[in-house]
């Protein structure tokens, strides 16, 4: 039986069309990941979490102050950036009220992290982040994330991504103005 050459060049064709119509269409669907959803007004889950001097740190440690919590990692762009204005604002807040703490989520030692944390002039508590405090704050679908928590421990806002250093401050001004409710 012999097979017309036409027919077998228009059924590859045909054939080839499809895949890259497919490929096409499975590569739009899985774009980049949308933000996690807002976790503002919900009382910001409490954690235990290793500091890299070796203590035990819980987000209820730090009731009654203004918390930042940044979730972050050393190979993370944006998180190289922003880290510089936290060293300047938990300078200029911290005597009123304010902590900022830093979450790494990353693979890197703690000894990595630590050398890291030093090189940028930190100057607040880095936590060892686990994936388990992750999946409580929604996932963390990408980083940086912060979670700005009010002095009674309730989240007011949390921002994916790089944002201004004006808009971090404006964030922090809210959660310093709240105070301790029962």
């Amino acid at each position: 039986m012999k097979r017309d050459p036409f027919v077998l060049i228009v059924v590859a064709m045909v054939i080839s069309l499809m895949l890259v119509l497919g490929f096409n269409m499975s590569r739009k669907s899985s774009a980049k990941p949308a933000a996690g959803p807002s976790m503002a007004g919900n009382t910001a889950p409490d954690f235990t979490l290793q500091a890299l001097d070796g203590t035990t740190v819980h987000l209820s440690d730090y009731h009654g102050k203004a918390v930042v919590l940044n979730f972050w990692a050393t190979w993370c762009a944006p998180c190289k950036i922003e880290m510089p204005w936290f060293v300047e604002l938990q300078k200029q807040y911290g005597p009123q009220g304010l902590q900022l703490v830093g979450v790494a989520m990353d693979d890197a030692t703690p000894k990595d992290i630590a050398v890291f944390a030093k090189q940028m002039g930190v100057n607040y508590p880095i936590l060892v982040g686990k994936e388990a405090v992750g999946q409580q704050y929604g996932g963390i679908p990408f980083m940086p994330e912060t979670f700005y928590i009010d002095r009674s421990g309730k989240i007011i806002e949390n921002a994916f991504g790089l944002k201004s250093k004006s808009e971090i401050e404006d964030n922090m001004k809210k959660i310093i103005a709240s105070s301790v409710t029962p």
